[in-house]
Formats: structure tokens, C-alpha cells, sequence
């Protein structure tokens, strides 16, 4: 099986990568530098590398990159920078999602491809109805005008949600929506619930990146688990330990 990374030299899409090759998965990347991604997975002959930056590619490229792919899974996210937070382009995560979604239905797949979006905790799946208390829905209203990132979040998994919908016949997701990520050196105990358990502004968790590409990576090569969240958007903590 074969899957697509975009996002690949991010913090959690790089660990994604060798989450799958540890897997002994065939894995492909559209990276602006091969350069970036991790010692541990550059030399693999399980990974292809595209160099190239995703918003520059044809529609016809990206058919090539998607075609024969089994999985296609999206870690893009803005820069935390001035630029990368309020510069251009505004719709980096909508519209690598939708043109990617495109290209799986032009490439005619034998049989529906898995789509992950690596989303975050904050969004909600309108879907479940998800009700936040007032004061977090006043917050997100602030954030969706102001930072061009939380909506562009929003727009992405609401394309998944409405475009795509819960019953295609080429392409089934999932969202994957981690509360405030940290970093940790190996995978720890997490849970996966189908909405928060939390508000994301008031009294956020913690996921670790590493916890993350893990929930990922068995959500795409573990049938069963696909099955219990394909059309949903799981939400990942960290297991809270007594101190």
C-alpha cells in the first residue's frame, strides 16, 4: 500500500513518514526540499520524493503524484510566522485538500482512497452538532476573522465534510484533530474520542506530535480502526498520568 504525505517535513507529517516505513508502507512525498526530511527515512527504498511545492504543480501533476496511491494524508499547515500567519497564501490547507481530493476522482481509483487531514481541536465537526460554551465560540468568531489559519482549518475539514460527505465512491476520510501539540521522543499512551472532552481554549490538552503520526499511521493500515473513524473526526489526547 501506498500513501501520499504532503506536509512531509513538517513537525508531525516527518514523523508520519517513518511511522509508515517502520510499517514497511511504500511512501510518497511532495516536498519543497528533500533536504528536510529526517536522516532516518531519506536513504529508504520505500520512499519517493517529489521536490516540489504543492501549490505549483498542475492539476495534471498532482493526478500523476495521487495515482496508485491507496492513502493520501495532509499534514500542511502555516508557518508560525508573521508571513506564515497572515501572509499569502490564506487557503494553503483548503486548497491543497480539494485539489488533491480532485485528483483522486480524475485518476478513477479501483477502489475508494483514504484521505486524513491532520486537523486540530478547536474545529468543530458540525456534523455531531458539537455544542462549546459561549465564551470559546466568541474566541473562535475572533480567531476565524483575525487569524487567516483557523479558518482555513475550518475550511478544510468542512470540504471533507460537505463536498465529500460520508458516502462517495472514491475517496473516504477521516480528520484527526489533536489538541495543543508538544513535542515528546517516543509514543506514549493516548485516546481518541469523537468530540472534545475539553474546551480547546479554556482548559486545553496536550498531544504529542509523535502521538499523532502514530494514531495516523495505525488509522490507515488497521482496517478496524479505519472503520471506526472514517467519515469522523477523532479527537487525540495524551493519557493524563497522576502526579
Amino acid at each position: 500500500m501506498t500513501t501520499l504525505v504532503v506536509g512531509a517535513t513538517g513537525a508531525t507529517g516527518s514523523l508520519l513518514v517513518e511511522q509508515l516505513i517502520n510499517r514497511d508502507q511504500d511512501v510518497r512525498v511532495i516536498v519543497r526540499s528533500r533536504g528536510r526530511l529526517l536522516d532516518s527515512v531519506k536513504d529508504s527504498p520505500r520512499l519517493a520524493v517529489i521536490e516540489a511545492a504543492i501549490s505549483d504543480l498542475t492539476d495534471e501533476k498532482i493526478s500523476t503524484h495521487v495515482s496508485g496511491c491507496r492513502v493520501v494524508a495532509s499534514c500542511l499547515g502555516h508557518t508560525l510566522s508573521f508571513r506564515g500567519v497572515f501572509g499569502p497564501p490564506r487557503r494553503l490547507v483548503t486548497d491543497a485538500v480539494r485539489r488533491l481530493c480532485l485528483a483522486i476522482k480524475a485518476s478513477s481509483p479501483a477502489e475508494p482512497v483514504r484521505f486524513v487531514l491532520m486537523s486540530a481541536a478547536g474545529i468543530r465537526n458540525h456534523d455531531l452538532k458539537e455544542q462549546i460554551p459561549a465564551g470559546q465560540k466568541l474566541i473562535i468568531g475572533l480567531l476565524r476573522g483575525l487569524v487567516p489559519p483557523h479558518a482555513d482549518n475550518e475550511a478544510a475539514a468542512a470540504f471533507l465534510r460537505n463536498e465529500i460527505g460520508q458516502i462517495d465512491n472514491e475517496i473516504e476520510w477521516a480528520a484527526v484533530r489533536p489538541d495543543t501539540l508538544i513535542d515528546e521522543a517516543a509514543v506514549s499512551t493516548y485516546n481518541a474520542h469523537a468530540s472534545p472532552t475539553r474546551s480547546a481554549i479554556f482548559n486545553a490538552g496536550r498531544t504529542s506530535r509523535i502521538n499523532v503520526a502514530h494514531f495516523v499511521a495505525e488509522l490507515v493500515t488497521d482496517e478496524s480502526l479505519w472503520q471506526r473513524w472514517c467519515g469522523q473526526m477523532p479527537v487525540v489526547y495524551n493519557q493524563e498520568t497522576s502526579s
